[in-house]
């Protein structure tokens, strides 16, 4: 049998103690599988008294997690501590530089800085591995990294944040406000006391740039993404899109067009009947659209300390199987110094059909003056709908509209006229309509 494989930790909060723990639970299991031990024989993290719930008195402690990265009684570092700079960033950096294989789940670290860092593990002829950092436990990495080989992809999406998806998902089924399935969120722990990065589309964000990178060639681009929350999202919305035939899922979506890519994150309206459409609560998604394969969806739990761990564990056991010799495969699917720079697609001119919600003052020639609008930006509707809008507006009205297929710029263009027409009473709301299978 082959030495054991050495592993240092780097963060021991919920996602590292659960590492541990089922490294240590797992121990022969796992053994058996891969051929040799794996043993975490080094730590670090903020708190040395903390308890933890395992057994970590065989490691070595660390106060200064990028000593434990240059650390030569480790083949393994395995970086949890979040952040996409920082204490995070030197070590992982430190990890590679020094040879070591690296693990990670970070999404922010990968968005900001992953090709360069993918530059030195392939200069190193290490792994960094990141299966954790995206839609935790489904495979999603290893899928696009290593089982769609001549597969050309043309479109990837999906839900890609439990904590928005539960929230829509309950003020759904139970009628609840916006704010209420926030509260609740909470204090179940699917939400952080600022969820700002979870709820206004940051954390999805991320995500999509390393799946971008993936199912396209190109550099990781996390500041070229079009994004939008879910905060604004309220009932209203909700019940519209159920008697129109749609639920609302916050998407992430990236394509391929004649511009170049584009890259997008905003709450979208999904056919009812759309496999992704029964994806709900804390529950991730994500589909893959090639010319070969057609279209593949990969679903299960994205978030919490198993499934994370889970992944994580999966990539150190695919460490653990290689052998001295064995030419790794690139990060991102293609060599790092041959990654394409990110082209990105007008946002504008992206093409479908389009939700809007206008609550108006009810009087003469308001309905007229919007169906004017539309028409001189040349948007043809698939449906008008006119009924009373929610109490608290008064005598106001809500008017529905859902376009054929249009461009961003008319539909902007026309609900700016609107706007300035004077006719509303409050902001309008534009939900994008999303194919989707």
């Amino acid at each position: 049998m082959a030495e054991a494989l050495r592993i240092g930790i780097a963060g021991l909060g919920t996602v590292g103690a659960s590492v541990a723990r089922v490294l240590s639970e797992k121990a022969a299991e796992l053994t058996r599988q891969c051929g040799r031990e794996i043993v975490v024989t080094a730590v670090s993290a903020r708190d040395k008294t903390r308890d933890r719930g395992v057994d970590l008195g065989g490691a070595k402690w660390f106060d200064d997690p990028t000593e434990l990265a240059r650390n030569a009684d480790i083949d393994v570092f395995v970086e949890l501590i979040g952040g996409d700079d920082g204490p995070a960033r030197a070590c992982v950096k430190a990890a590679l530089e020094a040879g070591r294989h690296v693990v990670t789940a970070n999404k922010a670290l990968l968005a900001r800085h992953g090709v360069s860092l993918a530059e030195i593990a392939e200069k190193k002829g290490v792994l960094l591995n990141y299966e954790a950092a995206v839609a935790g436990g489904i495979p999603v990495i290893k899928t696009m990294r290593e089982a769609m080989a001549g597969n050309s992809v043309s479109r990837v999406f999906g839900i890609l944040n439990g904590t928005c998806n539960y929230i829509l998902t309950r003020m759904e089924a139970e009628g609840l406000s916006f704010d209420a399935c926030l509260k609740d969120a909470q204090r179940l722990g699917y939400a952080e006391a600022d969820p700002t990065f979870d709820i206004e589309g940051h954390d999805t964000a991320h995500k999509l740039a390393i799946l971008t990178s993936l199912a396209f060639g190109c550099k990781i681009s996390a500041d070229d993404i079009y994004m939008e929350g879910i905060s604004n999202i309220s009932q209203a919305d909700i019940r519209a899109a159920g008697e129109l035939g749609y639920r609302i899922k916050l998407l992430g979506v990236a394509q391929a067009t004649e511009s170049g890519i584009e890259q997008r994150v905003h709450p979208t309206m999904v056919p009812t009947a759309s496999v992704i459409a029964q994806v709900h609560g804390v529950t991730n998604a994500v589909a893959i659209e090639t010319d070969i394969l057609g279209e593949l969806l990969l679903s299960g739990p994205g978030a919490g300390g198993n499934a994370t761990a889970s992944a994580v564990v999966g990539d150190i056991a695919d460490i653990a199987k290689s052998r001295p010799g064995f030419q790794h495969g690139p990060v991102f699917g293609r060599p790092a110094r041959e990654l394409k720079p990110y082209k990105r697609a007008r946002m504008r001119s992206h093409e479908g059909g389009y939700f809007i919600r206008l609550t108006v003052h009810d009087r003469v020639g308001v309905f007229a003056a919007v169906a004017k609008r539309m028409a001189d930006n040349e948007i043809s509707l698939e449906s008008i709908v006119q009924h009373a809008a929610e109490p608290e507006a008064g005598t106001a009205k809500t008017v529905i509209l859902v376009t054929h297929e249009t461009t961003e710029a008319a539909v902007r263009k026309a609900v700016d006229g609107i706007t300035k027409d004077g006719h509303l009473t409050d902001k309008p709301q534009v939900i994008r309509i999303e194919r989707a299978g």
